[in-house]
């Protein structure tokens, strides 16, 4: 599955949400009050759940099998799961899940709203670029106008469970949106199960069940962009609400001295250039947060910032190129927001 690595070797995972809160002591025996944690690799990318009103321990296998579960359905790379079966097709209906529909359909909705250019049929296109490599080389022109052509949400057709490729040659790639609806499903679980609070972080997909038992806020650093990992550019304070960014430093390489970055134009078949560093989406769902940051840094900062002017519940931060923070109107007002004096470093 093409998702964000916590491991990758270039990138020191610039834009990854950090979670401020503090833990409590440790008592023995264990009480509600402390902490359950457990940290698993998933979607290529570590991921770690924390809860706390409960001792239940059997909860966080629960939300690895539940991460488990989804890997299966939604990776591109596993030849057996339901998006691989649509992909290799050959434009045959295929007859998929209820969660695999869901998530498609989440998908095309995004791909409505930014036109095209938060797109999840891109699987062609976004399999002949590799971040992961020390030596990493561009690919091949020709290969890259070819994988262009195969790029159209609309080729996705759905009729009740079934989904058709219209171009055979399309291949859809849900790894821009699948971590923030897993995110969604393990909160969900947790709440049926008396889960009150807690942070489910998927690879930087903060998502904050409720607020804390004493009734305040999480703080949730954004990481400053190109710096290492615990350089906090600003804080925002949330309750139930998710945390999302997509930047261009999460995943990138140098070539020529030239940086290229994982957020591919579909159109172009090479990534954004659009003066964007990164977006931060604050929201009540992780699924939405998700689709929304890879969407608004398509659409570049008047657009992506008139569509999150345009949605109810939803704030955004962008930075743009001289490190300067753009926030939605609701920012300060309904969010607290905090700028670190990290954003004045000179890089």
């Amino acid at each position: 599955m093409h998702f964000t690595s916590l491991t990758h070797k270039k990138s020191f995972l610039t834009l990854i949400l950090l979670l401020l809160v503090s833990a409590l002591s440790s008592c023995t025996p264990r009480t509600v009050r402390d902490p359950l944690t457990k940290s698993g690799f998933y979607f290529d990318t570590i991921i770690t759940i924390t809860v706390y009103n409960t001792t239940d321990e059997s909860l966080l296998d629960g939300c690895f099998a539940i991460a488990d579960t989804y890997e299966q359905l939604f990776s591109a790379t596993i030849p057996d799961s339901e998006i691989s079966q649509i992909n290799q097709s050959d434009g045959r209906p295929v007859t998929v899940s209820s969660d695999t529909l869901s998530l498609l359909q989440t998908g095309l909705k995004y791909c409505e709203l930014s036109k095209g250019g938060f797109d999840i049929s891109i699987g062609k296109l976004s399999s002949l670029w590799n971040f992961t490599e020390e030596n990493s080389s561009l690919p091949d022109a020709d290969a890259i106008h070819k994988a262009v052509s195969t790029v159209d949400y609309r080729n996705i057709l759905i009729s009740g469970n079934e989904v058709t490729l219209k171009n055979p040659d399309t291949a859809i790639d849900l790894g821009a949106i699948a971590k923030g609806y897993i995110a969604d499903q393990m909160k969900e679980y947790l709440n049926e199960h008396g889960v009150t609070e807690g942070t489910i972080n998927l690879g930087g997909n903060v998502l904050c069940i409720g607020p804390k038992s004493d009734g305040s806020n999480y703080r949730i650093g954004i990481q400053m962009p190109f710096e290492e990992q615990g350089a906090i550019a600003a804080v925002v304070e949330v309750k139930d609400q998710t945390v999302v960014s997509s930047g261009v430093y999460e995943r990138y390489m140098t070539v020529n001295d030239k940086l290229y970055h994982h957020i591919l134009n579909p159109k172009t078949g090479y990534p954004y250039e659009n003066g964007l560093l990164g977006v931060s989406i604050i929201c009540p769902k992780s699924q939405d947060g998700d689709g929304l940051s890879t969407a608004c840094f398509s659409l570049g900062l008047e657009d992506g910032m008139k569509l999150i002017e345009s949605l109810s519940d939803t704030e955004a931060i962008f930075i743009t190129e001289d490190y300067e923070f753009h926030c939605s109107s609701g920012i300060g007002d309904t969010i607290p927001f905090e700028k670190g004096l990290a954003v004045n470093t000179v890089f």
